[in-house]
Parts: C-alpha cells; sequence; structure tokens
C-alpha cells in the first residue's frame, strides 16, 4: 500500500513539473484598455516620419540616395577592391550578415546591427561613438579590419570616376582638386599614412575630409529607404482597433497571444522595446558576457565621450546643422550608469538576425530569453535586468510573439540590390 502511495506521489510530481514547463495557464479573452493602447503604440502605422537630420542638408535628396546606392554597393571602397557596405550588411539578411562578428578586411570585434529603420536613432554604434547616420558610414571605410581604405584615395576615386564625379558636383559643388600624391593618406591611418597626412596643407586636408565628409551623407540619404515592412503583429495590431477581444481570426496564433501579453506585461519586454520599432534608441547594461577574448567593453560610457569628441560630429565643421540643432550631443547622459550600457536594438525582424548581442555571444532567441530569464551579475558596474522568474511554456511563447515582427521590407526592389546603371572607373 505504501509503495503505492509513494508511486502515486511521484506520479503527481512528475506531472506537476510538467505541467509548469509546458501547460499554459489561460489568460483574460480581451484586452484592457490600457493594453489596447500599448499595443497600438507598438504598430507600424505608428512610425513617425523620418526625422530630419539637419547635420545632412542632402539626407532626403533622391539624387544624394542614388550616389549613395552606388557608393554602398561598390567594392572599389575598399583597400583590397573587394569589400563594400553591403558585404557587411546584406540586404538577403535584413542588411546584417549572420556572422558572430563583423566579418571585412579581417574579423571585426562587434556583431553587425541590421541597418533597417536606423535612420530613426539619434545614436550608432553599439555604444553610440557616432551621433549621424553620415558619420557612422564614414568610420568603416578607414578602419584597417573593415573596408581598410584612406579617405585620399576615397576622393581619388570620386575624381577619377566621371559618374561619381558628376553626381557630386550635381550635390555639393564643384570637386575640389584631389592631390594626386602621396598614395594614401588619413589621420586615422598607420603611421606611413598619418605622415602623409601631415604632409599635406592644411587647405589640401580640409578639402580631402570634406569630400569624404558628403560622400558619408550620400550613403546615409540611400540608408534612409531601408524601413520595416507590416508584420503579423501590425495586423492583429490593426484588427483589434475595432473591437478589444482577444482572438481575431488567424491572424495569430493563442501562443502568439499569450507571447504578446507577457510581452508587455509580466516579461517587461516593452521597458526598452518599445515603440513601432520596439527599441527606446536608448543604452542599456543588461549583463550580458564579454566577448570572447575581450576586456568587459565600458559601452556607452565611452562611446559617448568618443562622439563628442568626433571631428564629423553634429557640432563638427563639415555638419550642416547649427549648434543648436544639436540637442542630442549637447545634452547626452554621460554617467556612470552608462558603464557598460550597449543600444537597444529593434525587435523588428530579429528572427531573421541571428546571432544576438553586441558581440553574438547568444546564437537564439531562446538563448536571449534565458539570459533576460536569469539576469545574471554584469562583469561591469550592474544589470539593470531582473530575474524574470518565467515558466518555459512562456519563455517559449515570448519567443513565438517575437517572430510575429518579421516581414519583407517596405523598400523598393530598386534599392535592394546593386544600381543597374552602375559606371566602373572610366
Amino acid at each position: 500500500m505504501m509503495k503505492k502511495l509513494g508511486l502515486s506521489v511521484l506520479l503527481l510530481g512528475v506531472a506537476l513539473v510538467a505541467a509548469w514547463n509546458f501547460v499554459a495557464i489561460p489568460g483574460s479573452n480581451s484586452w484592457s484598455a490600457e493594453e489596447l493602447q500599448l499595443i497600438n503604440s507598438l504598430s507600424i502605422e505608428r512610425l513617425a516620419p523620418l526625422p530630419a537630420d539637419p547635420s545632412n542638408r542632402v539626407a532626403d535628396l533622391p539624387a544624394a540616395a542614388e550616389f549613395g546606392h552606388r557608393l554602398f554597393f561598390d567594392t572599389r571602397l575598399s583597400g583590397n577592391g573587394s569589400i563594400a557596405c553591403a558585404t557587411c550588411h546584406r540586404p538577403e539578411l535584413m542588411f546584417t550578415d549572420a556572422f558572430q562578428m563583423a566579418m571585412g578586411a579581417a574579423p571585426g570585434p562587434r556583431h553587425t546591427p541590421s541597418l533597417v529603420g536606423l535612420s530613426h536613432s539619434p545614436w550608432y554604434y553599439w555604444d553610440g561613438r557616432k551621433d549621424s547616420q553620415w558619420a557612422q558610414a564614414l568610420a568603416p571605410l578607414e578602419a584597417a579590419i573593415e573596408h581598410g581604405i584612406d579617405r585620399l584615395q576615397v576622393a581619388r576615386l570620386i575624381d577619377s570616376d566621371s559618374s561619381y564625379r558628376q553626381m557630386y558636383n550635381a550635390l555639393f559643388g564643384a570637386l575640389p582638386v584631389i592631390p594626386a600624391t602621396p598614395l594614401a593618406a588619413s589621420p586615422l591611418g598607420d603611421e606611413r599614412e598619418q605622415i602623409n597626412w601631415n604632409s599635406l596643407s592644411g587647405a589640401q586636408q580640409n578639402e580631402v575630409s570634406r569630400v569624404f565628409a558628403n560622400l558619408g551623407k550620400a550613403i546615409a540619404a540611400y540608408e534612409r529607404k531601408l524601413m520595416p515592412g507590416a508584420a503579423r503583429f501590425d495586423a492583429y495590431a490593426r484588427s483589434i482597433a475595432a473591437s478589444s477581444e482577444l482572438d481575431q481570426g488567424d491572424i495569430l496564433s493563442s501562443n502568439e497571444l499569450a507571447g504578446l501579453r507577457l510581452f508587455i506585461g509580466k516579461a517587461q519586454c516593452v521597458s526598452c522595446h518599445n515603440g513601432p520599432l520596439f527599441t527606446n534608441h536608448e543604452f542599456h547594461n543588461t549583463g550580458v558576457l564579454s566577448i570572447a577574448g575581450q576586456l568587459p567593453s565600458m559601452g556607452r560610457y565611452d562611446g559617448i565621450r568618443t562622439a563628442r569628441s568626433d571631428p564629423f560630429n553634429c557640432l563638427g565643421e563639415f555638419s550642416d546643422a547649427e549648434q543648436a540643432d544639436c540637442i542630442e550631443l549637447r545634452f547626452a547622459r554621460d554617467d556612470n550608469s552608462l558603464v557598460g550600457a550597449q543600444k537597444t536594438p529593434t525587435l523588428r525582424n530579429v528572427s531573421w538576425t541571428a546571432p544576438y548581442m553586441h558581440g553574438g555571444q547568444l546564437a537564439t532567441l531562446a538563448a536571449v530569453l534565458n539570459h533576460y530569464n536569469e539576469a545574471p551579475l554584469s562583469m561591469l558596474s550592474h544589470n539593470e535586468a531582473k530575474p524574470l522568474a518565467l515558466r518555459p511554456v512562456e519563455r517559449r511563447q515570448l519567443e513565438a510573439f517575437i517572430r510575429t515582427l518579421s516581414a519583407p521590407l517596405a523598400t523598393e526592389p530598386k534599392w535592394l540590390a546593386p544600381a543597374v546603371e552602375f559606371t566602373q572607373s572610366n
């Protein structure tokens, strides 16, 4: 008798554990007014028009986007002639590269983020070291491990290509005389390139840097075309605007709906992943392990200091903005709470852009959710996230919902491949 009782208790325990892991708890059959308002705020239909970029006067000119389109896919903008912006930002992969770490001329120190919808952000790079999309576009060109070219050679390419020269002149005025020598020169290059740069006159340095900055502005104009499309979640958000009933046909499954409820409620995801792009564009320390072989990153704490000293920032001489336009840069936080903080990425199309985090440390969405569920101690400063105590079934539901945020881009197909009229050097 006792053996049978013991076996019954054991079986009951196994059943309870199984239920804890796999059985969902039924929720309400409708949304509250507050929940409806929150869901509506996440819809792609609530996405505001692209913010103006006062630092880039050609940001919204069609001719600038056409010019930037050609530059984005041009492998001549690299030291070895084989790397373009599109090498790491591949259109078919939502402008990421699917690698753990960026792979340009050599392996990079960070995971490649998506460019989709990025024009809505006031900061660029994981640590926000650039305050405009055009300034960000310049840095990889002169990075030895990325494009591995220098600004003098870039300016010389524009001068040597009649199509590029014509497009440049139409947008920015007559291209200045580009020095024929030295072969390579940059204030950021190796010792030889820096010596060559210092051999140029101050006027020549300024002219070359301005041409370089203008090319970044054209690339940014192109990147402003890369926008996310409406996903299944957005169809659901539109449907419930007319009815608060949870079930709206077969738009979202019961598991996906449960995941949505967790996303805006118990799991607290919406605290950082809010708005139509599912990001607050801010920086947070969430206790992600440091990248293998690297010291823990100081993150935004160093990033804002780098942005302020950048000659291509909003307040710099190559910016088209007035000082009053540069509010984000002038009043950005720089306190110790930003140690280890990384930029909150968009969740739009996130199921198609693995791996995740600033170093690609987490390979799957399930791994990301497990990380946030545990909220481990941060290696630097403190982890802002708190353990969520989500059951396994809840984590699966949350992942199911997040997957409803992926959809083809709302971008004309012509922008997703090299320009047809691309002209090689003349």
